[in-house]
């Protein structure tokens, strides 16, 4: 990723988690990102922590960092699937599900119909919002 694309998409995330923050109070403290992987969650759970990485263009790594908070908020269930030792699985909880339509869902929705309506490429954008996230998060 050149140098200009990378400013250009940290500035597009700072913006983005400003907005989320001024409305903090609304969200019971989700940050954009949580409110991003609860509902990619729910679009394809059950799933596994390593399907859940993929769909959110992140690394394993980065997922279970990014599920610990949840887990401990009882947003999401993580078990060991019986049928492989080493693959866990992941599931939102009543209470995260609750969460994410109470308060994320509408956030989630204005953001994504505002870059719609900005002809911006929305799953490109996510795609590298995750991507630059993490790239920021190993500095």
């Amino acid at each position: 990723m050149d140098d200009g694309l990378a400013d250009l998409l940290h500035r597009v995330v700072m913006l983005m988690g400003e907005a989320t923050r001024r409305r903090a109070d609304d969200l019971d403290g989700l940050t954009y990102s949580q409110i991003r992987l609860l509902g990619t969650l729910e679009e394809i759970e059950p799933t596994t922590q390593h399907r859940l990485a993929q769909a959110l263009s992140i690394s394993d790594p980065a997922i279970s960092r990014a599920l610990r908070p949840l887990e401990a908020d009882g947003l999401v269930r993580i078990t060991i699937d019986p049928d492989h030792a080493r693959r866990r699985l992941v599931q939102l909880t009543e209470l995260g599900r609750k969460a994410f339509h109470t308060a994320g869902k509408p956030l989630y929705d204005e953001f994504r119909e505002a870059l719609v309506a900005a002809g911006f490429p929305y799953e490109r954008y996510l795609e590298d919002t995750f991507r630059l996230a993490e790239i920021l998060a190993g500095d």
